[in-house]
C-alpha cells in the first residue's frame, strides 16, 4: 500500500513538473539554441558579447554556433559554359557568430587539392616560345580531357543590398545571372531579336538594384587576409546589354561609381577608375632579340624562386627580389639585369610529361603580382587555412560599414538576409553554386 502510495506521488510530481514546463514555454520566449538545427538552408548567427579570434584557425568559440552543411553544385547553363565540371559539387559547413560591432563567418570546403596559382608561365622545349596554362580545363572535341586547368579555389557570397534586388529573396545568386537573355541583333538589317546561347554574365534588372558580392579570391586581396569586396549593378540597362550581345558586365569593384556615359550609342554607362590595387597581370610583349617578332613573356621574375604561387608588388620596388624581363632570344632565354635565365637547361621551366595531369617545373613562373586591396574593397578580413583535405575560410566584416554608396549590405538591424555561396574549384569561372540561403540572428 505504501509503494503504491509513492508511485502515486511520483506519477503526479512528473505531471505537474512537465505541464509547467510547457506552460513556460510560449512562443514569444522560444529560443533556438545554438545546435539547434532548424533547416540546411538557415545558417543562425550566435550572439556573443566577444567574437572569435580571426586567424584562419577554428578556435574552441565556435564550437557553440550552429552548424549548417551545404554542397555548392556545378549547375549546367544549357551552352557549355561549364563543360567539364558539370555535376561536381563541393561539401560546405557554414557558422556564423556576431557581436555588437561586427559578423563572423567560419566556412570549411572539403577539397583535397590546394589551387592557389592562376595560369603559371611555363617554357615550350619544342615551340621555343614562353606560354601560360589554361585556368581551366580544356578538352577535345569529343569531350576527353586534355589538360587539367591552373586555376585558383575562389570563395563567393551574394547579398541582396537594402532589399533592393526584387527577385533575389526566391533566387538569391539567379536573379543576376543572365543567360540565354535575348538581345537585339544590330549585325543585321533591320536589327532583330537573338537568343543568346554562347555566354552570361552578372547584371540586375533595375537601376536601383544592387547585390552586395564578396570574393575570398587569391589574386585580389586574399594574400593580404582580406576578401576583395565588390558590388553588381544593371550595367547600363537593356540597351547596353543587347549592344554587347546580352553579356553586360554589371560587377565592379566598390568605391567604382557611374562617372558618365561613353559617346557612342547607346552611350554606356563609365564608371570611375580603380586606383592600383589587387592584382597585376605578370605579362609584357617584347620583340625576339629587339628586333625580331613580337611575343609575350613573363614582365617579372624572381630568379631561382621555386614552387612560386605569386609575386608581391613590394618585391617589385627598388631593392626587392623581383627582377624585369627585358630581352628574350630566338631560344627563349630571358634577360634581365644582372643575368639571364635559360629555360633549356634541364626542365625547371618546363612541363614534367604529356599527360593531361602532368605537372610543371618547380621554377615556373608565377602569373600575378599581388598588391593589397583598399578602402572599400578591403572592408572584409578574411584568413585562410589549408589543411591538407581542405580549406578554412574565418571572416570578419563590421554589421554596418563606412559605405554610403550603397554598394555593401548592412546587417546591422539583424533582419533576416537571404544570400547565396559560390565555390571555384582550381578554375576560373566554373563554380558549384548554392542558392536560397537564410541568414537569421540570434536574439
Amino acid at each position: 500500500m505504501n509503494i503504491l502510495k509513492i508511485k502515486f506521488v511520483w506519477v503526479i510530481t512528473i505531471a505537474v513538473l512537465t505541464l509547467g514546463y510547457l506552460a513556460s514555454c510560449t512562443k514569444n520566449d522560444q529560443y533556438i539554441g545554438p545546435k539547434a538545427k532548424v533547416s540546411e538552408t538557415t545558417l543562425i548567427s550566435k550572439k556573443v558579447t566577444t567574437g572569435p579570434t580571426v586567424d584562419g584557425t577554428v578556435d574552441a568559440a565556435w564550437n557553440d554556433a550552429a552548424k549548417i552543411t551545404v554542397s555548392p553544385q556545378v549547375p549546367d547553363p544549357g551552352n557549355a559554359m561549364f563543360t567539364g565540371y558539370i555535376g561536381e559539387n563541393y561539401s560546405t559547413t557554414m557558422r556564423s557568430m556576431y557581436d555588437n560591432q561586427y559578423i563572423y563567418f567560419l566556412v570549411e570546403v572539403v577539397d583535397n587539392t590546394k589551387s592557389f596559382k592562376a595560369s603559371p608561365w611555363y617554357f615550350n622545349a619544342t615551340t621555343k616560345r614562353w606560354a601560360q596554362e589554361s585556368n581551366a580545363r580544356t578538352f577535345d572535341p569529343s569531350g576527353v580531357l586534355i589538360r587539367e586547368g591552373y586555376g585558383e579555389d575562389k570563395l563567393a557570397f551574394l547579398w541582396n543590398i537594402d532589399n533592393s534586388t526584387a527577385k533575389f529573396t526566391s533566387q538569391t545568386c539567379y536573379s543576376s545571372c543572365h543567360i540565354f537573355t535575348p538581345y537585339l541583333n544590330y549585325a543585321v538589317t533591320p536589327p532583330a531579336m537573338k537568343s543568346n546561347s554562347g555566354s552570361g554574365n552578372h547584371y540586375t534588372n533595375g537601376a536601383n538594384e544592387k547585390i552586395d558580392m564578396w570574393w575570398a579570391h587569391p589574386g585580389r586581396g586574399l594574400v593580404y587576409n582580406i576578401m576583395d569586396d565588390n558590388y553588381q549593378d544593371w550595367a547600363g540597362g537593356p540597351n547596353v546589354t543587347s549592344l554587347v550581345g546580352g553579356s553586360g558586365n554589371g560587377r565592379h569593384f566598390d568605391d567604382l561609381v557611374v562617372s558618365g556615359a561613353s559617346t557612342t550609342w547607346p552611350n554606356a554607362p563609365t564608371y570611375t577608375a580603380d586606383a592600383t590595387q589587387g592584382s597585376l597581370t605578370n605579362r609584357q610583349s617584347l620583340k625576339l632579340n629587339d628586333t625580331g617578332v613580337v611575343i609575350t613573356v613573363p614582365f617579372w621574375v624572381v630568379p631561382n624562386a621555386t614552387n612560386s604561387e605569386y609575386i608581391l608588388a613590394s618585391d617589385t620596388l627598388a631593392g626587392g627580389i623581383a627582377r624585369k624581363v627585358t630581352k628574350v632570344d630566338l631560344d627563349g632565354v630571358l634577360y634581365y639585369n644582372g643575368g639571364t635565365i635559360d629555360p633549356n637547361v634541364g626542365t625547371d621551366y618546363q612541363r614534367l610529361g604529356t599527360t593531361a595531369k602532368s605537372p610543371i617545373g618547380s621554377k615556373c613562373f608565377p602569373s600575378l603580382v599581388l598588391a593589397p586591396v583598399l578602402r572599400g574593397r578591403a572592408d572584409i578580413t578574411c584568413y585562410t587555412t589549408y589543411t591538407g583535405s581542405g580549406w578554412v575560410y574565418e571572416i570578419k566584416r563590421l554589421l554596418k560599414t563606412a559605405d554610403v554608396l550603397k554598394q555593401d549590405v548592412d546587417f546591422s538591424s539583424l533582419e533576416d538576409q537571404p544570400f547565396g555561396i559560390a565555390y571555384f574549384n582550381q578554375s576560373n569561372y566554373q563554380h558549384g553554386i548554392k542558392p536560397n540561403l537564410m541568414l537569421k540572428f540570434e536574439k
